[in-house]
């Protein structure tokens, strides 16, 4: 284990941040090293092997950025799962301009649905309570071999009643990425880039797409890590960019209700997002297998960004625990104490 990773006491803190460099998406030069309370944040993550890049902005203003590894700035990073929280904001999005409603039920776009799934609503789909068996984890080498995902997705077994059992499965929100393509007649890629990327200032790549040619929805979607960031920055800007509101402040709040709670983690879940305690500070997150994280602290007005390999290997869990340990301790933490000693 890295030397200094897994921190539970703090030394006493610098409490003061020097001028930070101005949040630029397109930007490739690196804020300066904080001095002070983020010292331990950069030395516990430049032993990591793992790790690729870890960016903190607080107030929309970078104060820590650095890449390891030999990764850079503008070095794109496949996010991994923290897509689901991308797909997650195109459905609200959509909902939005009334291209589809949550409450809908699936049968609308796939009328062949036997009975019992026939009550899945797209709800049911952005919160993993759908139901259905997971096409993850054990099961989804047979899901993106079989010849059509979709189809392979609908046709696994009703676990639990629609709308009552979080299981998590990156089925559902593939499923997402079809009725998105369905209902705008637009590719899942062309919506991310018109409803989300352009208004951001950036652009996605193409990634991955399914026998079918439909975008998968919820893994491989790549973004540097100032893109991350200026999406993590939508969130806390109340969905608001550039002067403009991209999502709804309503969706927003309902995407941070939690509708679930992992079997496997314990962690809660919303619409695509993920949430718990940190540093005693309620935060949510997009989470990629591997170590790609996407952290808002509302209260600090921060966000956190990692990026890591995403190759399965005997040490990417405990990675995995280190990133967290580092956000949680040696960032969130010390920027906690930095405020409330601010305000006293």
């Amino acid at each position: 284990m890295p030397t200094g990773v897994r921190v539970r006491r703090l030394c006493p803190l610098v409490l003061c941040l020097v001028a930070w460099m101005a949040l630029g998406p397109s930007a490739a030069a690196q804020a300066p090293i904080a001095q002070g309370p983020l010292d331990a944040a950069f030395k516990a993550a430049s032993e990591l092997p793992r790790l690729y890049s870890l960016v903190v902005s607080q107030r929309g203003t970078i104060v820590f950025e650095r890449y390891f590894n030999g990764r850079r700035a503008a070095t794109p990073a496949n996010v991994k799962s923290v897509s689901k929280s991308i797909i997650s904001a195109l459905v609200g999005i959509a909902a939005d301009r009334k291209l589809l409603s949550l409450d809908r039920p699936i049968s609308t776009y796939f009328p062949d649905l036997p009975e019992a799934k026939r009550a899945i609503t797209i709800e049911d789909l952005l919160t993993m309570r759908s139901g259905l068996e997971s096409t993850s984890n054990r099961n989804y080498g047979a899901w993106v071999q079989s010849a059509n995902w979709v189809r392979h997705a609908l046709a696994k077994p009703l676990l639990a009643r629609p709308g009552t059992e979080m299981i998590y499965s990156t089925g559902n929100t593939h499923i997402l990425s079809a009725i998105l393509t369905k209902t705008a007649g637009k590719s899942t890629w062309q919506l991310a880039q018109d409803m989300l990327a352009r208004p951001l200032g950036f652009s996605f790549p193409q990634w991955m797409r399914d026998p079918q040619g439909i975008y998968f929805g919820g893994n491989d979607m790549l973004m540097t890590p100032r893109q991350m960031l200026a999406f993590g920055e939508l969130y806390l800007n109340k969905g608001q960019a550039g002067g403009r509101q991209i999502i709804s402040r309503a969706f927003l709040d309902e995407t941070f209700e939690p509708r679930g709670r992992s079997r496997i983690s314990g962690r809660e879940y919303g619409y695509g997002w993920w949430m718990r305690e940190m540093a005693g500070r309620q935060a949510y997150y997009a989470w990629g297998f591997g170590g790609q994280f996407i952290v808002l602290v509302p209260s600090l007005d921060l966000v956190v960004v990692s990026t890591s390999a995403p190759t399965v290997s005997d040490d990417r869990r405990e990675h995995r625990r280190n990133v967290d340990d580092i956000i949680e301790n040696l960032i969130v933490a010390p920027m906690s104490a930095s405020q409330s000693a601010a305000v006293r």
